[in-house]
C-alpha cells in the first residue's frame, strides 16, 4: 500500500506540470505492480480546489468521479486534533495541516512509501516512490 499525495494527483492531472512525465511513469508502475493507493479526504479537497483553481470545475469534477479507485481514510475530530497539535509543535512553516494529518495517518497505518513530489514527506522519514 502507498500512501497518495496532493502533489502527485496534480502533477498527472496537469500536464504542464514539472513534475508531470514521472508522475504518469510512476502512476503506470504503482498500477502494474496492483498497488493499492490510500489517501484521506484532506488531500482530495486540497487537491480539488488546486485542480479547480487552475484547470478548471471540468477537471475537478472528473477527479471527484474518479476517486472511487483510492481507498480513502476519512478524517475525524480526534485525527484533526492531534494534527492540529503536531502543526503546532512543528518549527516548519511549509508543512500544513493536510501535510500533518497525512504522517499521522501513514504512521497509523505503518506505511513507509509516499507517491508523492512534497520532499516533507521524505524529511518526515517516509520513502518516496520512484521508478
Amino acid at each position: 500500500m502507498i500512501f497518495l499525495d496532493t502533489s502527485a494527483i496534480y502533477a498527472w492531472t496537469d500536464a504542464r506540470d514539472t513534475n508531470h512525465e514521472a508522475a504518469v511513469k510512476r502512476l503506470q508502475e504503482i498500477l502494474n505492480r496492483g498497488e493499492q493507493l490510500v489517501t484521506h479526504n484532506y488531500v482530495l479537497l486540497e487537491t480539488i480546489t488546486l485542480i479547480q483553481a487552475r484547470l478548471g470545475l471540468s477537471a475537478a469534477v472528473k477527479l471527484v468521479k474518479d476517486s472511487w479507485q483510492f481507498e480513502i481514510d476519512w478524517v475525524d475530530k480526534h485525527i484533526h486534533d492531534l494534527s492540529t497539535a503536531a502543526l503546532g509543535k512543528s518549527a516548519k512553516r511549509g508543512v500544513s495541516l493536510v501535510d500533518q494529518v497525512s504522517f499521522l495517518i501513514m504512521k497509523r497505518r505503518n506505511l513507509t512509501m509516499a507517491f508523492a513530489f512534497d520532499l516533507h514527506f521524505k524529511a518526515e522519514g517516509f520513502r518516496l516512490f520512484e521508478v
